[in-house]
């Protein structure tokens, strides 16, 4: 494997690793039901939560692996010669659409828990009375989906990477040169017998 493809493997993985820690830590931190004070006014006192830097940043992180994983190995259908009979191309096109919508899902549930988590201070109560709150396993949830979404993207950019490595030794690129073994023509070699006189007769002359 390329020097190129590792750093770019490593350097994903790597933020893969740090939003799905900000994302487990936001779920940690998040306001919750017990953290709510109930008012004689009918409002909620919300207190400060980190949740909402966390869930930002984990996002942004996720933002970052799938700008990084897809500019690397392209949009599989942009590419000039795709093979759709070939199984790398198969495993490539299921991992990019699947990695795109964990992506989709995951970016929505971390920025989504992380601005619902800034209300602090007095708020209204929602419906008479009740105090909204983001309820458990959303962070985490984002969490999980982007350690899956930028796995796949890593199995599709790796996949990708191995067929280009493959390609150049294919039968594609001996197209327009012909290979064969060069035809020679069979000569009809014919012996001529030359009487013995004859030749005494030259020799004698």
């Amino acid at each position: 494997m390329e020097k190129k493809v590792l750093l770019i493997c490593f350097s994903v993985g790597f933020l893969a690793v740090v939003t799905a820690a900000l994302g487990f830590a936001a779920e940690a931190k998040r306001v919750k039901v017990s953290d709510v004070k109930l008012s004689p006014l009918g409002t909620c006192t919300y207190p400060r939560s980190p949740a909402l830097p966390l869930g930002v940043t984990a996002g942004v992180a996720l933002m970052v692996a799938q700008v990084i994983i897809n500019t690397a190995a392209r949009c599989v259908c942009c590419k000039r010669n795709p093979h759709p009979s070939t199984a790398n191309w198969s495993i490539a096109l299921i991992c990019f659409v699947v990695s795109w919508v964990t992506f989709i899902i995951a970016f929505l549930l971390l920025l989504t828990g992380a601005a619902l988590n800034d209300q602090h201070g007095e708020e209204k109560m929602y419906f008479g009375n009740y105090c909204f709150v983001v309820k458990a396993g959303v962070f985490a949830g984002g969490a999980v989906l982007s350690l899956a979404s930028i796995s796949l993207g890593i199995i599709y950019y790796i996949t990708l990477s191995s067929a280009k490595s493959i390609e150049p030794w294919g039968p594609q690129n001996n197209q327009g040169i012909a290979m064969g073994t060069p035809h020679i023509p069979p000569q009809n070699l014919q012996t001529v017998f030359v009487p013995e006189d004859t030749y005494n007769r030259r020799q004698f002359t």
